[in-house]
C-alpha cells in the first residue's frame, strides 16, 4: 500500500508543473499588469514605467519570467507580493486558517444534513420524505452559492437581524464568533449537501438490495443494526468520494461567497490579487489551492482502506 501511495505523490507532480504553466499563462492575459494598475492608465511617463517594470522583472520575455519563478518555486520561494512587498507564502498562510474555517464549517453542515436525510429517504423509497428530500436536493443543486447568500443576508441579516451580514472575528468557541460564520457556511454547504443526499440516497437503496442485507434481515437483527452497521458502512465509500473530492473543491468555491459575506480569505487574497494584477499571489495561491487538493484526494485514498477492508487485503 506504501508503494501505490508513492506512486500517488510521483502522478501528483506533473498535475502540479501543468497548473503552475496555466496559471503564469492566464493570469497575463488579463489586460494591464501591476505598473498599470499602480500608476492607473491615464499616468504617462514611459521611463518611470520602464524602471518599474524591470525592479518587478517584467521587462523580461515571458519564458524568461517563468523560468525565474518555477526555478524560485523549486526552492520553495513562492515570490513577493507586487503590492504589499510580503512573501507569497506568508500571504497565503496569513488568509488561510479563515477559509479553512469557512469551508471546515461547510463540510460539517453538509455532512450533518445529507448523510441522516440521505438514508431515511432510501429507506423510505417512494414515501413522502423520500420525495420532500428529492425536491430539496434538486433546489439546493439549482441554486447558486452567490445567489443564496445574497437571499440569506436579505432575510436573515437585514430583516430579521439575526446575523451580521459580512465580515468575521478571530477563531473562538463563542457566539460572536459563530454568529459570522453561520450564514456563509450555510450557503457554501447548501450544495455539496445536496449532492450528498442523492449519493447516500443512491448508494444505499444498492447496499439494501445485497444477500447479505437480506441475510442480516433473516437472522432477526434490527433494522437500525442492519442499515447503521452493515448497510451505511459499504454505502459510504462511494459517498467519501463526493465528499472527498468537494471538500478539495470547497477551498477554491469559497472565492464567490467570500466576495458576498465579505469573509477575509484565500478567495478574497485572490479576487484582490487579480484586480491589482499581482501576478505572484495569484501564482502561488492558485498552486497551493491545487496541492491541497491533491491532498485531500491522498486522504480519500486511504480512507478507503479503512471503509473497505478487501483493498486492505489486496
Amino acid at each position: 500500500m506504501i508503494r501505490a501511495i508513492a506512486l500517488r505523490f510521483l502522478a501528483a507532480i506533473p498535475v502540479l508543473v501543468g497548473i503552475s504553466v496555466i496559471s503564469f499563462v492566464i493570469v497575463r492575459l488579463v489586460p494591464g499588469d501591476v505598473v498599470d494598475s499602480i500608476l492607473g492608465v491615464e499616468y504617462s511617463d514611459p521611463a518611470l514605467e520602464a524602471e518599474m517594470r524591470r525592479y518587478f522583472g517584467l521587462d523580461k520575455p515571458l519564458h524568461a519570467q517563468f523560468v525565474d519563478w518555477f526555478a524560485a518555486l523549486l526552492r520553495g520561494d513562492l515570490g513577493f507580493s507586487y503590492r504589499t512587498g510580503r512573501p507569497v507564502l506568508d500571504e497565503i498562510l496569513t488568509r488561510f486558517p479563515a477559509t479553512a474555517e469557512l469551508a471546515i464549517s461547510a463540510l460539517v453542515v453538509s455532512v450533518i444534513i445529507a448523510i441522516p436525510f440521505g438514508v431515511l429517504s432510501a429507506t423510505r423509497r417512494n414515501g413522502v420524505l423520500d420525495s420532500v428530500t428529492r425536491f430539496v436536493s434538486l433546489l439546493g443543486l439549482s441554486v447558486p452559492n452567490f445567489w443564496l447568500g445574497i437571499l440569506m443576508i436579505s432575510l436573515f441579516s437585514v430583516q430579521l437581524r439575526w446575523f451580521p451580514s459580512g465580515g468575521s472575528v478571530p477563531f473562538s468557541f463563542s457566539w460572536d464568533y459563530f454568529q459570522y460564520l453561520v450564514l456563509p457556511a450555510t450557503a457554501l454547504g447548501t450544495s455539496l449537501a445536496a449532492v450528498t443526499v442523492r449519493m447516500t440516497r443512491s448508494s444505499m437503496l444498492e447496499v439494501l438490495g445485497q444477500d447479505y442485507i437480506r441475510t442480516a434481515e433473516s437472522k432477526g437483527l434490527r433494522p437500525r443494526t442492519v442499515i447503521g452497521t452493515h448497510g451505511l458502512r459499504n454505502a459510504l465509500i462511494p459517498v467519501v468520494t463526493v465528499v472527498g473530492i468537494q471538500a478539495g473543491a470547497l477551498l477554491g468555491g469559497t472565492v464567490v461567497v467570500e466576495q458576498v459575506f465579505s469573509w477575509p480569505g484565500l478567495g478574497t487574497l485572490v479576487i484582490n490579487a487579480i484586480g491589482n494584477r499581482d501576478y505572484a499571489v495569484v501564482q502561488g495561491t492558485v498552486l497551493f489551492l491545487a496541492a491541497f487538493y491533491v491532498a485531500v484526494s491522498l486522504i480519500v485514498d486511504i480512507l478507503y482502506l479503512y471503509l473497505d477492508p478487501r483493498l486492505r487485503r489486496g
